[in-house]
C-alpha cells in the first residue's frame, strides 16, 4: 500500500489537473451526447439511418470531448513535460483516444442493443460507465505512450519499493 501511495503523492498536481480536464470532458460530453440524442440524432429522427443513432451522438460527443481534452491536457495537465513533435503527438493522443473511445461506445452499445436498456436514462448511466472505463485507458496511455516524463522526474522512482537504511529507523 505505500508504493501506491507514494506513486498518488509523486503525482498529486497532475491526477489533480487530469481530474478537473476530466470533469469538463464530462461535462462536455454529456452536454454534446444529449444536444444530440435529444436533436438530430433522436430516436424518431431521420438522420444517421434507423438503428445506431445512439452510439452515433456518442461517436461524436467523444470527439468533442477528446479535441478539448488535447488541448487541456497539452497546454495544462502535462505542461513542462517533454513532447513529441504536434503531428506525431495528436496521432498519439488520437490511438489512445480511438482505444478509449472503443470502450466508452462498447459499453453503449452492450446496454443499449445487447440489454435492451434503451432509456435516456440509461443510456447516460452506461455512457458514464464507459466514460469511467475510457478514463482509466486515456490516463494510462497518455503517461505511457503520449507524454514523456520531464527530465529528471523521481516519479517513477519514488513509486518503486525502497531498500531498508537508516531513515526507516528514525
Amino acid at each position: 500500500m505505500t508504493v501506491l501511495l507514494r506513486w498518488v503523492r509523486a503525482r498529486a498536481g497532475e491526477l489533480a489537473r487530469f481530474g478537473v480536464v476530466g470533469v469538463a470532458g464530462i461535462v462536455v460530453n454529456l452536454g454534446v451526447f444529449n444536444l444530440l440524442r435529444l436533436g438530430p440524432l433522436r430516436p424518431d429522427a431521420e438522420i444517421a439511418g434507423d438503428d445506431d443513432r445512439v452510439v452515433t451522438a456518442k461517436i461524436i460527443a467523444t470527439l468533442v470531448s477528446i479535441l478539448f481534452a488535447w488541448v487541456a491536457h497539452r497546454e495544462w495537465t502535462y505542461r513542462g513535460r517533454r513532447r513529441h513533435r504536434p503531428a506525431r503527438e495528436l496521432v498519439l493522443f488520437g490511438l489512445v483516444n480511438g482505444a478509449a473511445l472503443a470502450v466508452e461506445a462498447g459499453t453503449l452499445f452492450v446496454s443499449h442493443h445487447w440489454w435492451g436498456l434503451t432509456s435516456l436514462l440509461a443510456d447516460n448511466v452506461f455512457s458514464l460507465v464507459g466514460i469511467g472505463l475510457g478514463t482509466i485507458t486515456r490516463y494510462v496511455g497518455y503517461s505511457l505512450f503520449v507524454f514523456d516524463a520531464p527530465a529528471g522526474d523521481d516519479a517513477a522512482a519514488a513509486a518503486a519499493p525502497e531498500a531498508p537504511d537508516a531513515r526507516d529507523d528514525a
